[in-house]
């Protein structure tokens, strides 16, 4: 019986025991799977914590991995911890002034699987997340492909190539974009049951129905949205194929659109809160050039399907190839590979030319064609900041596809294979001679590169004579089954050690105590009282969003959908004069550091960080640890307070409102800039403003998504809250909704009237 269970359930097993093994640091060594050696190797205070012993800092394994210690690790943990205590996490207080945590996406707020933050401790839950995106990934693309009637040793040769694939690896570790692509293998087989099931199989049609809803939103919710949208449009294009394969049945057509429109309901607070956030958001107007290289995959590192550290690879610092290398990287196995070139040059089904289809398709776009470049060139919204490097999921999960399918004909048809590898290895062999031979001659790599490329192309070399060796013994023996089985075993032994090779070369494993540790410099900080923000003065120093882990306020900020006003704000701060005229430089990382600008006292910076000496009259050295020092703005103003003047702006007008907040002559603690609609609000009296009285402030209550305040004025005041202003944000006095006005040039205003008042900013 357990030999009967074993036969039936090996593939499974194969897939699990994968996983296992790739993980094996993380489940029998404690590491965990996220690149915290970065922390502790690269950034300060946390170098100075380990000075004494690595006073060069604790070696990394991999420069090119930091998102996921730098953005997603930090929100996921921040919209956890909010939610744990019963508050919807709809803002992030900690970066950049305050901008949206739902809407930002990759926050990943919604999704299912967030349920192992609550069962588990944070750090553990995350691991076992990025555990899953494998695990995942190659079971419900090996059900998909057994649904495609592909036999089983195919289908796992499938999954693994899928699961360990290049794209797999790149983004492993961020635990979005991959969560976001595994739940398209689920969802072809949901719309397979649910088109093959209409006529006859109610019970059948309800369970799929319910799965493909569910993979859907999943996927949405993941936390990826350029992924979510290969999805979306992938799975759509396969309904309408296999609809009209299957007759194009009204009822299947009519059951399809009902399930999307559930899903859209089901996912609309997501999609209204990530809209109005690229709505306000600097997304189209402050992105890197599409023109650069590097937007594109470059032609020559196609070469990396066939030898993946073609180029280098950035964790053995020898990497010579275009950044970066996470982006081009489409490896599925040189077996895999090769099944999958078999089965376009040789088989002709329907299922095949789908997957080819696919395939050509995300690589005419990924790579720089005439046709690639018509969305930038349009502008076209949304694609035309879209790096289409990413198609490589779509590439991906169809060679994995398309090498199941060849795998299979492989095992129908044995003696055919010999003629298809002997051509697949003379073209390997002829690309190897052309590199080796010509590339010197032609200066197309350095001889230093060339050595690199020689070195790293000794694997796939050794990996095609095996691949050429074992079809050549599969059609010497095609009529022992012993030798064929040990021969396909062989096939899959070899891919999924070459696959995790592969792989854990490129992925950090770290201790736990690597993953944001404490440091006196950090329990200073935290000790201190009130509202304040802090700067860097060094890209070195508690880089964007480490603040939010220990839920300190920062000027600084990385995130590709950053409010507009606030990119604004900051270059016209950083360049000292009012010009807010995009490109701003940042490209989704806003790291203020002059602190000279009346721009950052207004933004109540207290501390500034620093690892050289700072010479001002207005900072004070208050606290230094190893090469950290943190110096103390005495022109820091208040989060809240009320002025004396008020400065008029007829919205919409950037350019005037950055130019009166910048003007010398105004002095933002007396005056503020405040922008009216046209016609100005009724509430307002159309005369100029006289002097408003100066009252007392006092925050009594500070969240994320609520702010107290308790006020005391002998006349009726115009008080300022110096946190980012958002059409999300509602103000009450006394209980009594008032409306609130966009006050210098980014933050939050309202109208007081005199006497004692309790006055609350709520999202």
């Amino acid at each position: 019986m357990n030999f009967l269970r074993f036969k039936k359930f090996w593939p499974v097993f194969v897939i699990v025991l994968a996983v296992i093994i790739f993980f094996k640091a993380f489940l029998f060594a404690g590491k965990l799977p996220i690149p915290a050696d970065t922390i502790i190797g690269l950034y300060h205070p946390f170098r100075d914590l380990y000075a004494r012993d690595y006073p060069r800092g604790i070696p990394f394994k991999n420069f090119l991995i930091t998102d996921p210690v730098r953005q997603q690790y930090p929100w996921r943990e921040l919209a956890i911890t909010t939610i744990k205590k019963a508050q919807l996490p709809l803002w992030n207080p900690y970066s950049m002034a305050g901008y949206p945590l739902l809407g930002n996406q990759q926050s990943a707020v919604l999704y299912p699987l967030n349920v192992l933050f609550f069962i588990m401790p944070f750090p553990m839950a995350w691991s076992v997340l990025i555990v899953l995106e494998p695990l995942l990934a190659g079971i419900f693309l090996y059900l998909y492909l057994r649904n495609l009637d592909m036999r089983k040793e195919a289908s796992v040769l499938g999954a693994i190539s899928f699961a360990f694939s290049g794209f797999s690896i790149a983004w492993m570790e961020w635990g979005t974009v991959l969560h976001s692509a595994l739940w398209l293998p689920l969802i072809l087989l949901s719309v397979n049951k649910i088109v093959s099931s209409i006529k006859y199989k109610v019970l059948s049609i309800k369970l799929w129905s319910f799965v493909f809803v569910f993979a859907l939103s999943s996927s949405l919710f993941a936390g990826h949205l350029q992924t979510f949208f290969y999805v979306a449009i992938f799975a759509t294009v396969y309904f309408f194929a296999r609809w009209i394969q299957h007759g194009a049945n009204k009822k299947t057509l009519f059951l399809y659109l009902l399930l999307n429109t559930v899903f859209l309901i089901l996912t609309s607070l997501q999609w209204a809160s990530t809209f109005q956030l690229i709505g306000e958001s600097a997304r189209q107007v402050d992105q890197a050039d599409w023109q650069k290289e590097g937007w594109f995959i470059p032609w020559q590192h196609l070469a990396q399907f066939v030898a993946p550290d073609f180029f280098g690879n950035p964790t053995t610092l020898n990497y010579w190839g275009v950044w970066n290398y996470g982006e081009f990287v489409g490896y599925i196995g040189i077996f895999p590979l090769i099944f999958a070139l078999s089965a376009l040059l040789f088989r002709r089904d329907k299922k095949t030319l789908f997957f080819g289809l696919a395939l050509l398709v995300s690589l005419l776009f990924a790579l720089p064609t005439p046709l690639a470049k018509i969305p930038f060139l349009l502008d076209i919204p949304f694609l035309a900041t879209a790096q289409p490097t990413r198609l490589l999921f779509i590439a991906d999960f169809s060679l994995a596809l398309l090498c199941a399918f060849g795998f299979d004909a492989l095992l129908r048809h044995k003696k055919k294979m010999l003629h298809e590898v002997g051509i697949l290895a003379f073209t390997f062999l002829f690309f190897w001679a052309f590199i080796l031979l010509l590339g010197p001659k032609f200066h197309l790599v350095s001889v230093e590169a060339l050595s690199v490329a020689k070195r790293n192309l000794l694997l796939p070399t050794g990996l095609i004579g095996i691949a050429t060796l074992t079809f050549l013994g599969l059609t010497l023996f095609s009529k022992n089954r012993k030798i064929s089985l040990t021969l396909y075993a062989i096939i899959l032994l070899v891919t999924i050690i070459d696959l995790i090779r592969f792989g854990q070369k490129f992925t950090p494993f770290t201790p736990k105590q690597y993953l944001f540790p404490k440091t006196e410099t950090i329990f200073f900080l935290q000790n201190q009282k009130g509202q304040f923000r802090i700067m860097a003065t060094d890209d070195r120093i508690l880089p964007p969003n480490f603040s939010t882990m220990y839920r300190l306020q920062s000027v600084d900020g990385y995130d590709p959908l950053y409010l507009r006003r606030y990119g604004e704000l900051i270059a016209a701060s950083e360049r000292g004069k009012p010009n807010i005229s995009p490109p701003f430089g940042f490209n989704r990382i806003i790291t203020p550091s002059n602190y000279h600008s009346k721009i950052i006292d207004l933004l109540g910076v207290r501390f500034v960080l620093s690892l050289s000496d700072l010479s001002s009259p207005t900072l004070t050295k208050v606290f230094q640890e190893g090469e950290t020092q943190i110096y103390e703005n005495k022109n820091g103003m208040p989060r809240a307070f009320f002025v004396k003047n008020i400065h008029e702006i007829r919205y919409p007008n950037r350019q005037e409102a950055i130019e009166a907040l910048l003007d010398k002559n105004v002095d933002l603690k007396e005056t503020a800039i405040v922008e009216f609609e046209m016609p100005r609000d009724m509430v307002i009296k159309r005369e100029p403003f006289s002097e408003q009285s100066i009252g007392t402030v006092e925050i009594e209550e500070y969240f994320a998504n609520r702010v107290v305040i308790k006020t005391e004025n002998t006349g009726d005041g115009f008080l300022v809250l110096t946190d980012s202003f958002y059409p999300t944000w509602k103000a009450s006095i006394d209980g009594a909704k008032t409306p609130i006005y966009r006050t210098d040039f980014n933050f939050r205003g309202i109208f007081v009237p005199k006497g004692t008042h309790t006055v609350e900013f709520f999202n």
